[in-house]
């Protein structure tokens, strides 16, 4: 059970986080056939199967789970300690990983990040575009960005510039079809571009007015997992499509979308970076937050 080499671990974990072979192998700079070949080694010198292999999927058994919940945290306080002596060279360093919807991306995230990169030139981010909520610390994030509202109590949330406002837009084409809406419940009888979440649920569009909320679950013969891609189809005369202000003020603007219950559309907690609790931040994460906070960008 002694000797196990920390390299087979790491390599594990990799092979764990991506459920891929392929994937890992690119991760870490190896081939496939290098790093199935650690994962043997591992499995024999700890005398267990960790992971349930076929040529079309990779599964963690229960052995594999335990160690992957173990040991991950161990590795990102290693990683962290590492990243945390770019005090002694004079700069933060090091990469940091964010996980954000594409709407929070485009529309506060990449702006802040690229001048974050202007200013310090020995840190580099990834961003991956997710709907879903993910669990950072298995999945490899240093971060994330959501929604206030969804945001898990348990993390430390920093907000990111104001408010947001959700806008239904459609094509002027389409509203020489189809009449305008006057209240949400009108919604039912034109077509809509819905959108769903990853886990497949479908998004129920929400309003309020005058203290009054409701949601309505629209039909149409258009369901999409992107807003971006629903606002190009209220752009094509698709439907109506729910969108962010800040994503079709320029269409809008130009007269390509136009809006319909403006004053039923209610404000939203704004964007939010948030991490786990940890006793040291690493140290481009640290650098990051530090960053928004003089850039002024929380309020």
């Amino acid at each position: 059970m002694g000797g196990v080499d920390h390299n087979d671990l790491a390599r594990f974990l990799a092979i764990a986080r991506h459920r891929s072979f392929r994937k890992a192998a690119d991760e870490i700079g190896c081939t496939p056939s290098a790093l199935s070949h650690a994962l043997r080694t591992l499995e024999e010198r700890l005398e267990l199967r960790l992971l349930n292999r076929t040529t079309r999927s990779v599964a963690l058994t229960e052995a594999g789970e335990q160690l992957f919940a173990r040991v991950a945290p161990a590795f990102l306080d290693i990683d962290d300690a590492i990243e945390d002596l770019g005090k002694f060279r004079g700069a933060p360093s090091g990469t940091l990983r964010i996980n954000a919807a594409r709407a929070s991306a485009e529309m506060v995230l990449l702006p802040l990040v690229t001048r974050f990169l202007a200013a310090f030139p020995g840190i580099s981010v990834e961003i991956t575009i997710d709907y879903a909520m993910v669990d950072m610390v298995s999945e490899g994030f240093d971060a994330g960005v959501r929604f206030g509202e969804t945001v898990a109590q348990d993390m430390i949330a920093v907000p990111l510039g104001s408010k947001q406002r959700s806008a239904y837009v459609a094509s002027p084409a389409f509203f020489r079809r189809y009449p305008r809406p006057r209240r949400p419940e009108d919604l039912r009888g034109l077509p809509c571009i819905g959108f769903r979440f990853r886990n497949g649920r479908n998004y129920a569009w929400e309003f309020e007015r005058d203290g009054s909320a409701l949601t309505v679950e629209v039909n149409g013969g258009l369901t999409l997992s992107d807003q971006d891609l629903a606002v190009k189809a209220a752009l094509d005369g698709a439907g109506i499509a729910f969108a962010f202000e800040g994503q079709v003020e320029a269409e809008i603007a130009e007269g390509r979308l136009e809006r319909v219950l403006e004053d039923w559309c209610p404000y939203y907690a704004g964007f939010y970076l948030y991490y786990p609790s940890r006793r040291q931040l690493p140290g481009a994460l640290r650098a990051f937050v530090d960053f928004i906070r003089t850039a002024d960008v929380a309020r």
